[in-house]
């Protein structure tokens, strides 16, 4: 019983036995003798639905919308690590992607917390390029088996996954991420893929994601992939590129390309599958799905 319920059978009992002088009186449609001798019954209690008056008017605190948007300028300082404007992404520019570096294989479980750390970052999460310091910390690097750290695939310098990331970007180098098993489980953290894409990720390929990291993906314009073979996970080493085929023709339900370039010059093409409808093939080619609404 509910505690509403259980409050309305006690008032019962309480009203019966007070006017009734017994328990089994029914107040609600039950009668009593009045003053008069006449039966008596209670009326039930009735309420506003609406208020008679009408609800109270006023716009305090209400600002009318410019009637030219454009006009619109918003201040924020440009040393604030709060606050930072967005900028749209990069569309599409049409070609295949061509031997891209490998930033980080990761190793067993990949949360959106082990891409994008929360607790004291938080506090930058209106800043995109502050919070994406903490992209891939608690990442586990399946070369080394350290977590957040990896070594930069132009330099081979070991450092955070984050500052080989900027260097590449700096470079105009794009990178792609290879991950494990439901890849992206855990909260629906939306910086998990916009540092990535912020940064110049392209193509994140693993064994299997979970669902709403892999649409945060898609979102961002980012192309999310997944091995026809779980096992070729395996077959991607360090000092790699990779390379994704056949991106103009790319449609729902179609697999993908994907060629490993060896440093010795050899090739090993997988295949690769993706789940992007019509609209979200729409929304890779604008660069995100924000671009495609605007």
């Amino acid at each position: 019983m509910s505690v509403s319920g259980f409050r309305f059978v006690c008032w019962s009992l309480v009203t019966a036995l007070a006017f009734g002088g017994t328990l089994e009186f029914d107040p609600v449609h039950g009668t009593i003798p009045g003053p008069d001798g006449k039966p008596f019954r209670f009326t039930a209690p009735e309420g506003e639905e609406l208020p008679a008056q009408g609800f109270a008017g006023g716009d305090a605190g209400f600002e009318a919308p410019a009637a030219d948007g454009d006009s619109v300028q918003v201040a924020i300082a440009p040393n604030s690590e709060r606050l930072q404007l967005l900028q749209p992404f990069p569309r599409w520019d049409g070609r295949d992607f061509a031997e891209l570096p490998i930033l980080v294989k990761t190793k067993g479980k990949t949360t959106t917390d082990h891409i994008s750390p929360a607790g004291a970052w938080l506090r930058f999460r209106g800043h995109l390029d502050r919070i994406s310091d903490n992209m891939f910390l608690g990442a586990v690097n399946a070369f080394t088996g350290e977590a957040g750290k990896g070594a930069n695939p132009i330099t081979g310098e070991v450092k955070t996954f984050t500052a080989n990331a900027r260097d590449l970007k700096a470079k105009g180098i794009s990178w792609i991420v290879i991950g494990d098993e439901n890849y992206g489980e855990g909260s629906s953290r939306e910086h998990a893929a916009m540092s990535p894409r912020y940064l110049g990720c392209k193509v994140v390929i693993v064994k299997s994601f979970a669902r709403i990291h892999e649409t945060n993906l898609k979102k961002q314009g980012i192309l999310p992939l997944t091995f026809a073979k779980t096992s070729d996970y395996d077959l991607f080493e360090q000092a790699d590129r990779v390379s994704v085929r056949g991106l103009a023709a790319l449609a729902p339900g179609k697999p993908v390309e994907v060629v490993i370039h060896k440093p010795d010059g050899k090739t090993v093409t997988v295949q690769c599958l993706q789940t992007m409808t019509d609209e979200q093939i729409g929304w890779f080619k604008a660069g995100s799905a924000l671009n495609a609404l605007t």
